[in-house]
Parts: structure tokens; sequence; C-alpha cells
């Protein structure tokens, strides 16, 4: 098995070394490719660099930098690093915070798997939830170190879908911000409520504006059976995803409005 992994918080990211040394449990080092960006590339989405040209610098062996997005390394590898023999599986992350509920829609790293699955390769997102209790662990990175390859072994066990008539699913993983582990949750994308991003303003003394974007409260507690509801009480989250975003609920109802 021939494997990619990449992230979006950089080349040198703590959780792109947590997912290394995972993959080795899964095939051996010499097919094993990291094609990551070269620096931090949070909140990007999907985004891919049409508009302009993207360096790529091999730094070691079957290790690459890219100028780009997540999305741009998946391609990357995909269609040149390594064209003469695709990777069979992606991997992304695992990134530094919860990619859970709505935090999925501006996810770089949930972008890269996305992408891979839209190119037809089994594609599966990682991250680990931040919390209280991390800044006690030893490794923030403990709860993923600990079961990221069991988890992942388990959700190839069970990819036997070709999904030839539709988009491919990919598999959305989130570790909870605890190392007391409940166990795996499959459940759907939640939503925080009241936590959307906002802006905190500031104004220079020479009268220029500046904006700094943040996001909502993490650990705000949700009622319904979620990502982040499982999360928050232990359980290492699974949801498998599609690109199709369409709201299938509202087609009747718009039908027979129009």
């Amino acid at each position: 098995m021939r494997i990619l992994l990449t992230n979006d918080d950089g080349i040198n990211a703590p959780g792109l070394q947590v997912l290394e040394a995972i993959a080795r449990n899964l095939t051996n080092e010499e097919n094993i490719f990291i094609i990551a960006p070269s620096g931090e590339r949070s909140g990007v989405g999907h985004c891919v660099s049409y508009n302009a040209p993207t360096q790529i610098e091999r730094i070691s062996e079957n290790r690459y930098s890219v100028s780009g997005y997540p999305a741009d390394c998946v391609i990357a590898g995909i269609h040149h690093v390594m064209k003469d023999d695709p990777p069979s599986l992606i991997l992304s992350g695992v990134n530094r915070g919860n990619n859970s509920a709505e935090n999925v829609l501006y996810s770089g790293t949930i972008g890269a798997a996305l992408e891979g699955a839209l190119q037809g390769i089994t594609s599966i997102a990682l991250s680990q939830y931040l919390g209280p209790e991390s800044k006690k662990m030893s490794n923030s990175f403990n709860p993923s170190i600990t079961h990221g390859l069991n988890v992942i072994q388990k959700i190839l066990d069970n990819d036997k879908h070709t999904d030839d008539d539709g988009y491919k699913v990919f598999y959305n993983v989130n570790f909870p911000p605890t190392e007391n582990i409940n166990g795996v949750a499959v459940v759907p994308q939640g939503l925080r409520p009241n936590t959307t991003f906002s802006v905190n303003p500031f104004t220079t003394q020479n009268g220029k504006e500046f904006l700094f974007f943040k996001g909502g409260n993490q650990h705000v507690q949700v009622s319904k059976k979620s990502d982040v509801a499982a999360n928050l009480s232990g359980y290492i989250s699974l949801t498998p995803m599609r690109a199709d975003l369409t709201a299938f609920d509202r087609i009747a109802d718009l039908e027979e409005f129009l």
C-alpha cells in the first residue's frame, strides 16, 4: 500500500510527525510519501492554486514541501510525485485542533481529504481536539498517538463501497481532548450554536484599520448525537462524508413551489 501524507499545519508540524509514525505501521517506509504545505495553511478549506504556479521542493527522500494549499499537495502527489504509481490511501493531519461541526467547512485538513476522494482515493482526515486536559498531557497528541492506528485500520477494513454512481466517501476522525477514551462513535457532523466567526477591529495610529478574525467557543455543549457531543464526552468521532452539499430535504418543497 502506497500512502500520501499531508496536512494544513505545515511540513514541520508535530501532528504530521505523529501521522508519519502511524503510517509506518501500515506499510513500508519507502511507500510513504509526505507532501505538505511549506507553512501554516489552517482555515484554507478546499482552496486550489489554479491562478498561479505552485512551487514544489524535494526536501529528502519521499518528502516534499509545497508552496500552495493542502488540496494542492494531494493533486501534486497524485499527478506529479507519485504519478507512475499513485497512492491507494491519503491521510491528512494530524491537525492541531478539532475539525468537528462547522469547522469542517473551513479546514484545510478536511480539504485535502475531500480532494483525495474527488480523485477517487480512500482518504481520511484526522484531528486532535484540544482542551484543558491537553495541557496536562505529556504530549497533547497522545490520544491520536495511542488510538490513531486502530481507527485507521478499522476504517480500511470496512471501506468496501465503490461509489460508482456519485461522490466518493471520505472519513473525518476527531480524537477527544482526554486520554480517558470511551470508544469510537460513528456520528454525523454537528453544529455548535452561536459559534460563528467574528472580528476584532483594530485601528493604527495612522488611521489604517485591520480586522482580526476569531472563532467561537469550541467547548459549547450540544445535545444532539454529533461529532462535537462525542468528542466532549470522551469518544473518538468517526464521520463518513461526501463532497455533495445538496440539501435533499428541500428539493421536493422547491419543486412544488416552482
